[in-house]
């Protein structure tokens, strides 16, 4: 038989859409799940893709049908299994052969598996892809951490097999080790803010307007068709739109408001504390994921302290529809600006020199947050790589009148008693960071003054001290 070019263990929903978009993409992949009879049953269902799938019952004969040097996905749970599943695998492989760790991996978690081969091991390679169920089948955004060497070998199949922007394809290594997990967790924290303004907003028109579901879906669905488009307030769209089967009412009607989270955006929201850069949306839509889960205690509250604002009512009107698209709109800049300053920090603090343009290019397809200003967050990191997003001239225009939205919004929600957090933590990090003079001087003062800290001043040069015993 011949040998495959690629190999994949696990078979879950994710594993076995992407074995069947790399040999529908005409390469051969040898698949392995840990359950037998599963691997029976996904090359028994593969219909006419059967010929490019070699199944295989043991990690032996996984690692025999594939042709040196030897790539293989892991597509297992991330943590231990991941190196449960590498200290199962290591025996059968040789030295420049592959496992390529494909799951939400945390990048800490990648970085020490690397460091932990030896110099006769196999290599590693962390590699995010988000897309979800449809894009692992049918192109997923792709991003890849680890040497050139082992990219190499991967990239003809990971071209391939990735989400295409006209003609361009979403996958791209973008630098060694952890760097692409690590830009994956920052997706995914971008992805929590974006998905949380998205609920502010259908919150101020369920809420603040009174609207019903399939009113507000068609107000997303007109949006998607401007500069908002993008995949998120599409399915947003489809979403308010759908019926449920059970009762005949509005699908979103029927669903609790308690939304899960996997770990990735409170990852991404850690890191960007750990490297001391602020990331106060993507920090607010975790916290408001957290607030979410308390069902019960919301409860008690809503009782304690009933409607406070009954007789506050927004203006259902054409101009703050209006406004509700341009304040996303400028939320959604400060949050990404937010999401690829991380990015850069950790790129800098990591020797990793991830490329930050490309990274806009291979979120434009594929991936949950593409977007149609992807493009023009490519545009304007092309030469500029440590430029914060709204000093790009094109962002500080849009921010300039964008801006003026997002405060009304979150001025509006905020008398009405709607909750904004990511909203209105856009609104302060982009007012925090146009200050020339902010009042961080006074905090200084302070801590001079409990702790003998010191503080630089304006007009000279060094560390001073406060007249602080002076003060009565």
């Amino acid at each position: 038989m011949q040998q495959a070019d690629i190999g994949l263990i696990g078979l879950g929903v994710m594993g076995a859409n992407l074995a069947l978009n790399i040999a529908e993409n005409g390469y051969r992949v040898a698949v392995f799940n840990r359950t037998v009879a599963k691997t029976h049953q996904f090359y028994e269902d593969a219909g006419d893709l059967k010929d490019k799938i070699v199944p295989c019952e043991t990690l032996e004969d996984l690692a025999k049908n594939i042709r040196a040097p030897r790539p293989i996905i892991l597509m297992v749970k991330a943590g231990e299994a991941v190196d449960e599943q590498i200290a199962a695998l290591k025996p059968f492989l040789a030295k420049d052969d592959i496992i390529i760790d494909a799951g939400n991996a945390n990048f800490h978690d990648t970085v020490r598996r690397l460091a932990a081969l030896g110099p006769n091991d196999p290599t590693f390679v962390g590699m995010g892809v988000s897309g979800g169920e449809e894009g692992a089948r049918h192109g997923p955004s792709i991003m890849v951490g680890g040497t050139p060497e082992s990219y190499a070998r991967i990239e003809p199949v990971l071209t391939a097999i990735s989400a295409k922007y006209k003609g361009e394809s979403c996958s791209a290594l973008l630098g060694p080790d952890g760097a692409g997990h690590f830009v994956k967790t920052i997706h995914n924290g971008i992805e929590y803010a974006d998905m949380q303004m998205i609920a502010e907003v259908y919150g101020i028109l369920r809420d603040g307007l009174g609207l019903a579901p399939d009113a507000i879906g068609r107000i997303f669905e007109k949006w998607n068709e401007g500069p908002l488009n993008s995949y998120l307030i599409e399915i947003t769209a489809k979403v308010l739109a759908a019926t449920d089967k059970d009762t005949g009412k509005p699908a979103v009607d029927v669903i609790l408001d308690s939304a899960g989270q996997k770990g990735t955006g409170r990852w991404a929201a850690i890191e960007a504390q750990m490297l001391g850069i602020p990331a106060t949306a993507i920090e607010a839509a975790v916290a408001a994921r957290s607030i979410s889960s308390l069902v019960g205690e919301r409860k008690l509250a809503a009782d304690a302290y009933g409607d406070l604002l009954a007789g506050r009512k927004l203006v259902h009107d054409a101009a703050f529809i209006d406004a509700l698209e341009d304040g996303l709109l400028a939320g959604k800049i400060a949050a990404y600006a937010q999401g690829f300053e991380v990015m850069a920090g950790a790129s800098k603090e990591n020797g990793w020199n991830v490329p930050l343009a490309t990274t806009a290019r291979i979120w434009r397809a594929g991936c949950i947050i593409r977007s149609q200003f992807l493009d023009e967050i490519a545009a304007a990191f092309e030469g500029s790589e440590g430029k914060n997003l709204l000093l790009a001239p094109a962002f500080v225009e849009r921010m300039k009148t964008g801006s003026a939205s997002l405060r009304k919004v979150v001025a509006e929600a905020a008398l009405a008693g709607l909750p904004t957090p990511a909203l209105s933590a856009a609104l302060n990090y982009f007012d925090g960071y146009r200050q020339q003079r902010g009042t961080a001087n006074v905090i200084q003062a302070q801590r001079d003054f409990f702790g003998a800290h010191g503080f630089k001043r304006l007009d000279q040069d060094g560390d001073f001290h406060g007249p602080w015993s002076d003060v009565d």
